[in-house]
């Protein structure tokens, strides 16, 4: 069986455009929490009045790597990078974004978009931030009040900071998860489980 010129050329095209697109996959796929609270179903079954809450974050993998958190005075140090504390993820700021206020700790988070952070100075009760600082969608980017994952980060936009609980769970997340557990239509927690930490923290919705 014969073989045109047209046909190798196709199948060649074909293989560099599979090799480029798998050289452009991020190492840190983007991932969404999302989950819907307040409403109701009615006597056939449909949902209506729920108000929703998102999170966008990148998700990185161990790819191998053992003891990510570290311990003692070196405890987060691999997790920071350089930064000044954690975007809970990779690349772009974790981003979250509510149509219902949120209460944690006694504290109310409004309707609306934020970044958010955690504080590792407290390897067993880590410090949730969520701020009005934007995302920079690249590093070089030139954008006032915005940051590129942590680097740059200030306290001087923070909305609100809660203590979230933090425990070492014998079953390892190889990607990162961020997600909420324990759900009603009050609320629930919400979960960050990396390596073997897992941190939550509960919250109202209103």
């Amino acid at each position: 069986m014969r073989i045109s010129r047209l046909s190798v050329g196709v199948l060649v095209l074909a293989l560099c455009a599979s090799v480029a697109a798998a050289q452009d996959r991020p190492l840190s796929p983007r991932g969404q929490a999302s989950t819907q609270v307040g409403g109701s179903f009615d006597s056939e079954g449909a949902y209506a009045g729920g108000k929703w809450i998102d999170i966008d974050y990148g998700r990185p993998i161990l790819r191998g790597r053992t003891d990510m958190f570290g311990e003692g005075a070196d405890y987060a140090t691999k997790i920071y990078f350089g930064a000044p504390i954690w975007r809970i993820g990779a690349d772009v700021t974790t981003r979250i974004k509510t149509e219902a206020a949120l209460v944690f700790d006694g504290k109310t988070l409004p309707p609306g978009e934020y970044s958010m952070f955690a504080d590792l100075a407290n390897p067993t009760a880590w410090t949730l931030a969520f701020s009005d600082l934007g995302p920079k969608h690249d590093f070089t980017e030139e954008k006032a009040n915005a940051v590129w994952g942590g680097y740059g980060y200030t306290t001087d936009l923070d909305v609100l900071r809660a203590t979230m609980t933090v425990a070492t769970h014998p079953v390892k997340a190889d990607q990162l998860i961020v997600t909420f557990t324990d759900m009603t239509q009050q609320g629930g927690n919400l979960t960050i489980w990396f390596d073997d930490q897992i941190a939550t923290i509960p919250f109202q919705a209103r």
